[in-house]
């Protein structure tokens, strides 16, 4: 029974993002929601509802012209509703995974981690929303500041698209007021680094943040989940960074009418922040390379970190198995980072996400193409766009059919709820076996 109970509130996280999504459904078919003109079908507004709960920004109908003011804050709550209820499921999980572990397995992590209080619920719940609210504050006065003084907006007006943007930022949404998103403030840092900044800063995960807001200099007491997290985090930007900036270099559609500076700075927003879960561009990705789609493919199915607002399988499954990977090569008999041995049943439990999140890809991108008949880039591009909640777009996304958008669906809430609720499942269902079978070896390779 007590099993049971535990196992209970993964199906009430998916219940709660369904119920969210109806609601800003239902309220996005209103006649207050839309512009003067056509309705809103069904679809449109469940598309649009479940990309801004799930934080994805993908869209079928252009959000400053086609929704109302009524609409576009229906869009944002949906946004806020939807990131902060992740970031605290993801944090009740954790707990919950930990309470199933025995006391001196709990004593041990908490001792070991000295990041998240994890026997303190409440407490897990205030620190994700006053880490919110206060990173979407600044955000939302830095960017008011800038459309005030710098584009000539109206007082009013500037604080509505700071807020907006700023919440659509720190919850990795990517959802924009402007037609092109962030296209028209491509080369300005005052518009783009405090988004960047933002982004990462929801992307790293509430554990690191929590740990990090707890003892910044002292990095010999960090966890090790904190230690992989901010390397992967880094290695991901720079590599991010430099292949997006290299690829589109000479691109007339993209970095080629830039000047070197511009370049640099464009390639880190769209290459190094962007992919990790966030979706706004500031490049057209209709115009992009192959090789700069298949790169940002790679970067935006890794996603961010765990109990943050990003998607994906996440860095901290990635960087597991890169070092088991390394640890193979090695021919070391145990995968270690960070002076720690890390468990057998977690690197289980990260290659068994990964798997599952390329065989979830795989099939959504396979059925886009049965019912599209779009080019294999562009498809998979969107699938793991809406897998990952990123909500980048080459611009396919309205052309496709009835189907497709359904399928689009299905994958930005499996996206959302999946990798957390799978990750914990596979953790309340360790169990010790009372034996031990013969071994025998498999061919491998």
């Amino acid at each position: 029974m007590a099993a049971a109970q535990l196992r209970r509130p993964a199906v009430v996280v998916a219940l709660g993002f369904a119920a969210m999504i109806l609601v800003a459904t239902v309220l996005l078919m209103l006649p207050a929601a839309h512009e003067g003109g056509e309705a809103t079908t069904f679809r449109q507004a469940l598309f649009t509802a479940t990309s801004a709960v799930c934080v994805t920004g993908l869209v079928v109908v252009d959000t400053p012209t086609h929704w109302s003011t009524f609409g576009e804050l229906v869009i944002v709550a949906g946004i806020q509703a939807g990131g902060l209820g992740f970031m605290t499921s993801a944090s009740l999980l954790g707990v919950l995974v930990a309470r199933r572990l025995g006391l001196r397995s709990r004593v041990l992590a908490a001792a070991e981690t000295r990041s998240v209080g994890l026997g303190d619920v409440r407490q897990v719940i205030r620190g994700v929303v006053l880490i919110s609210l206060v990173v979407e504050g600044a955000v939302a006065v830095l960017l008011a500041l800038r459309f005030w003084l710098g584009y000539d907006m109206g007082a009013g007006r500037a604080m509505y698209y700071g807020a907006f943007h700023a919440v659509s930022s720190f919850n990795n949404a990517g959802f924009a007021l402007y037609t092109d998103n962030l296209i028209g403030f491509a080369t300005d840092p005052l518009v783009c680094l405090p988004i960047a900044a933002a982004v990462i800063i929801g992307g790293i995960g509430f554990p690191v943040i929590l740990e990090l807001r707890r003892g910044l200099r002292s990095t010999g007491l960090w966890s090790v989940h904190t230690k992989i997290t901010l390397l992967g985090t880094a290695l991901l930007l720079v590599a991010g960074t430099g292949l997006v900036t290299a690829f589109e270099w000479r691109n007339p559609g993209t970095l080629g009418p830039m000047g070197v500076a511009d370049k640099l700075f464009v390639g880190f927003f769209q290459g190094g922040v962007q992919p990790r879960t966030a979706g706004f561009n500031s490049l057209d990705y209709a115009q992009v390379h192959e090789t700069s789609l298949l790169v940002t493919d790679g970067l935006m199915f890794i996603g961010g970190g765990s109990g943050g607002t990003a998607g994906g399988i996440k860095v901290a499954t990635f960087m597991l198995l890169l070092l088991a990977i390394v640890a193979e090569v090695r021919g070391d008999p145990t995968v270690d980072a960070f002076g720690r041995q890390v468990p057998a049943a977690v690197l289980r439990q990260a290659l068994s996400v990964a798997l599952v999140g390329v065989a979830v890809v795989g099939g959504a991108t396979l059925a886009l193409l049965a019912v599209s008949g779009l080019d294999l880039d562009r498809v998979l591009f969107e699938a793991v766009s809406a897998f990952a909640t990123v909500g980048l777009s080459t611009g396919i996304t309205a052309q496709l059919p009835p189907a497709g958008q359904y399928i689009l669906i299905g994958l930005m809430f499996l996206g959302r709820i999946g990798p957390i609720t799978f990750a914990a499942a596979l953790a309340l269902r360790q169990s010790r076996k009372l034996f031990r079978r013969p071994e025998e070896r498999v061919i491998v390779g």
